[in-house]
């Protein structure tokens, strides 16, 4: 059966790329990714949308998790029962926020095995040869390092690409630590609202930066997509939760 689908997903990327070829030309299988990469993030938006509400309804919740850790102490088990039974009451989903990541991740295993796998269906896998600006889409950072280096035709392309992560990873670090700025995961009384979020809250905003490793280990075609769904993500979330922000001139006050 995953031999099948995965050549069914081998042939849908060759048929979608060469629809582009007219416009992309020796590009158009990268183009593929990217406009499949679209389609996916489109098909998960609805989603994204309820984890938006669902992380906002959350953020009103925040007075009544520090009550709750106030009134059970180191009570751990008691807490999260009072936690569980809020979440349940008030119909919000801690998990909420995780679905579209984990719907997304068998596109980007596909494409992973697709451009790491030599044969499909008993051939030779005609996609390796494909390339972007000279790049194999099934290389590698340390293979185009090997072939003219960081600066030469096919580093050029992986240069971009983390150009591109790093500007996506800046604007969600300063975007996240001002939502998380508006939004306190500490009680008053100088504790979790819910235990570990707070140390949670200081390792989150650097999470974005943890893209440029992903893109320099995996397939080239595998980190386009990571490239693509990184920065819609994050124009995504910069319209969904621009709402969750404190307004410039609070911002100012607060300085």
């Amino acid at each position: 059966m995953f031999t099948s689908l995965f050549s069914a997903f081998a042939n849908l990327t060759e048929h979608l790329a060469g629809l582009l070829d007219p416009v992309f030309h020796g590009a158009s299988t990268a183009a593929a990714i990217v406009l499949f990469t679209a389609f996916v993030r489109l098909a998960v938006h609805p989603l994204s949308r309820q984890a938006a509400r669902g992380q906002k309804a959350q953020a009103r919740l925040r007075p009544q998790l520090a009550a709750l850790r106030e009134k059970h102490g180191k009570d751990s088990k008691a807490l999260q029962k009072a936690v569980m039974e809020l979440h349940a009451a008030e119909k919000v989903s801690p998990l909420s926020g995780c679905l579209p990541s984990l719907l997304q991740m068998p596109a980007f295993f596909l494409l992973y095995h697709l451009f790491s796998s030599t044969t499909i269906g008993g051939k030779a896998n005609a996609l390796l040869d494909h390339t972007l600006f000279r790049a194999p889409l099934g290389g590698r950072w340390a293979d185009a390092l090997a072939h003219g280096g960081m600066f030469g035709t096919q580093g050029l392309v992986y240069v971009a690409l983390f150009a591109v992560v790093a500007v996506v990873a800046t604007f969600n670090y300063r975007r996240t630590k001002r939502q998380m700025a508006a939004t306190p995961v500490v009680a008053p009384g100088g504790q979790d609202a819910v235990p570990g979020m707070a140390a949670m809250g200081r390792f989150m905003p650097l999470l974005s930066f943890a893209t440029l490793f992903t893109v320099a280990v995996v397939p080239l075609a595998a980190a386009l997509y990571v490239v693509t769904s990184t920065t819609w993500s994050a124009v995504e979330r910069a319209v969904l939760y621009k709402d969750m922000l404190p307004a410039p001139a609070a911002l100012a006050t607060a300085a």
